[in-house]
């Protein structure tokens, strides 16, 4: 337990780590392995490659579809926050007073850390390939640790409800219909997208700047809105909410 809430404490720190590492990718350099090409030139080619699409069509539909993952990321991200609270979501600690069924909660457990999954995988359409796959890894690696961490505390916190719930709705893959009733809470949405301002400039640094083929360029302006969204975290006000459950981190 106690390794569980150091994670979850330095959650933002290690998934930044992890992130810089996918970027640098120094094993290319120090051992020789792969190469700078980022993961959406390598998907373009080797689209192209199979004569799937000529290169001129598969670099749009990477990017396209890179940008509807980023956009399904912020989504989430809105999504779970507005009804979580953004007291809640940039909370240290694991939090636990209640347990909540509303908004995505009640066809997801972790529609942040779903979020955080559709964001990495947007972003790392900019890293080297090598980088991109050594973060696709180590990312649902971590978040799955820190949401087995989360469920156990959540057992011991709120007991047979949280139990009952853990049965009902699905980890991280939505199910489409749900039998559990709200508890009505009300959702923030004006807070919530506040609070996810770094998602939504992966989306719109995705689905805008990649038509410049600039990979500097979008990278500067992801380092931008990381930056910013720490600077607006840290001048929003703390409200508690009524009611916290699992999936409470905050990733960047």
């Amino acid at each position: 337990m106690k390794a569980s809430t150091t994670l979850f404490r330095f959650r933002t720190l290690f998934l930044t780590i992890i992130m810089c590492i996918g970027f640098w990718a120094p094993w290319i350099e120090l051992c020789g392995i792969g190469s700078r090409i980022t993961l959406l030139e390598w998907l373009a080619l080797e689209i192209s490659r199979l004569g799937l699409l000529r290169f001129t069509l598969a670099t749009p539909a990477v990017i396209v579809c890179g940008a509807l993952i980023a956009a399904m990321g912020a989504a989430f991200r809105i999504w779970g926050s507005a009804w979580l609270g953004h007291s809640v979501v940039l909370h240290s600690q694991m939090q636990s007073r209640s347990l909540m069924a509303d908004g995505p909660y009640r066809y997801v457990r972790n529609p942040l850390y779903l979020g955080v999954v559709c964001m990495i995988a947007a972003l790392s359409l900019l890293m080297p390939a090598t980088g991109a796959l050594f973060v696709l890894i180590a990312v649902p690696v971590f978040l799955y640790c820190l949401i087995l961490g989360e469920e156990q505390f959540l057992v011991t916190q709120i007991g047979e409800p949280y139990r009952i719930y853990l049965r009902t709705v699905p980890r991280l893959f939505p199910r489409l219909r749900t039998t559990l009733t709200p508890t009505g809470n009300k959702p923030q949405w004006l807070q919530a997208a506040l609070s996810e301002i770094n998602p939504i400039g992966i989306f719109v640094t995705i689905a805008f700047l990649s038509w410049t083929y600039d990979n500097r360029l979008m990278i500067r302006a992801i380092i931008v809105t990381f930056g910013l969204s720490l600077i607006v975290r840290a001048l929003m006000p703390t409200i508690k909410q009524p009611a916290i459950k699992q999936d409470s981190a905050s990733p960047q």
